[in-house]
């Protein structure tokens, strides 16, 4: 079967084929046709059904760049690949999705589990995050943290983790207690350090607008005016959880986020995650956001690495 589709302009096709025509090598890779431009017009040969499924995702892609979004990323086309190849009505990604760029680069949801995970942040003062690595879990909560900091949202970001042992001892790391605790919040400061200046990220650490701490430094406070995010939440007890739950102030707004498959902690201890998640989950204000391997924005072969010990 061969379909025609006729093209606007030279510069379409330029967007749309992407840089050393990887795109359209994508596309026909994931759909198994191939795909010939000639002037304006472009030949799409295949089977019958690989034909149609190609050309709803051109279409999308086209009407995504006539909406604006001139660039289409070898990035950006993988995740339409696989919106389009889910029964749900495929949305081309808009600029105006971005939660904040920074460096001219846009920062915001990829995935539509990733774009529900926007959406519950902003209109719930709690939001658990559910799911496996890769999926943007940390990353999104941080891009809607700085977010809301400079637009005078929230007066302060506070980012704890518990400082479980995950098969090291701290007793065995050199330094000081801070010192030992500082490689468990590394991953807060890689993602911090994605969003903002250093200089600014200095300066806010050394004013406490920016406040980075294990989860055990959180007891007994009350947190105003706060964006606050519990990474790796899998390793919390369940009195810990209660304890970083019952910390909320006024005007502040609680992520939560883990991945119930990977918990060090020790055995027969109950994990906080599973327990809130029981407890919690008919409470009007609190939202609880599943990801699945669909949403890992890794390299792609991570989602089949989590797909294959799932099935295990």
């Amino acid at each position: 079967m061969e379909k025609i589709i006729r093209l606007e302009n030279r510069n379409q096709l330029q967007s749309l084929f992407g840089r050393h025509d990887e795109n359209i090598k994508l596309i026909e890779e994931a759909f198994r046709v191939k795909v010939i431009s000639r002037g304006e017009e472009l030949k799409v040969n295949g089977a019958k059904a690989n034909v149609e499924k190609a050309l709803t995702l051109i279409g999308n892609l086209l009407k995504a760049i006539k909406e604006g979004q001139q660039h289409i990323s070898k990035e950006d086309l993988h995740y339409m690949i696989k919106d389009s190849k889910s029964k749900a009505v495929f949305k081309p990604k808009k600029t105006e999705e971005a939660v904040l760029y920074f460096e001219g680069k846009p920062i915001g949801p990829k995935t539509r589990g990733q774009r529900e995970y926007v959406e519950a942040i902003k209109n719930y003062d709690i939001v658990f995050s559910i799911g496996p690595a890769g999926t943007g879990k940390t990353y999104l909560a941080m891009a809607m943290a700085v977010e809301a900091l400079k637009n005078a949202k929230v007066r302060r970001i506070i980012l704890t983790r518990p400082a479980i042992e995950a098969g090291e001892s701290l007793g065995f790391l050199p330094g000081d207690l801070e010192e030992k605790i500082s490689p468990y919040l590394r991953p807060l400061y890689d993602a911090l350090y994605d969003m903002m200046d250093t200089d600014r990220i200095e300066k806010y650490l050394e004013t406490g607008i920016i406040e980075v701490a294990p989860l055990a430094y959180m007891r007994g406070r009350t947190l105003n005016d706060a964006f606050i995010i519990l990474d790796e939440a899998q390793n919390c007890t369940a009195e810990q959880m209660k304890m970083f739950l019952t910390r909320l102030g006024f005007d502040s707004k609680a992520v939560i986020t883990g991945d119930i498959t990977q918990s060090d902690l020790p055995g027969g201890k109950p994990i906080g995650l599973l327990q809130a998640q029981e407890l919690l989950k008919d409470i009007e204000g609190i939202k609880f956001v599943y990801f699945t391997g669909a949403d890992v924005v890794r390299h792609e072969l991570v989602q089949k690495i989590i797909e294959a010990y799932q099935k295990a």
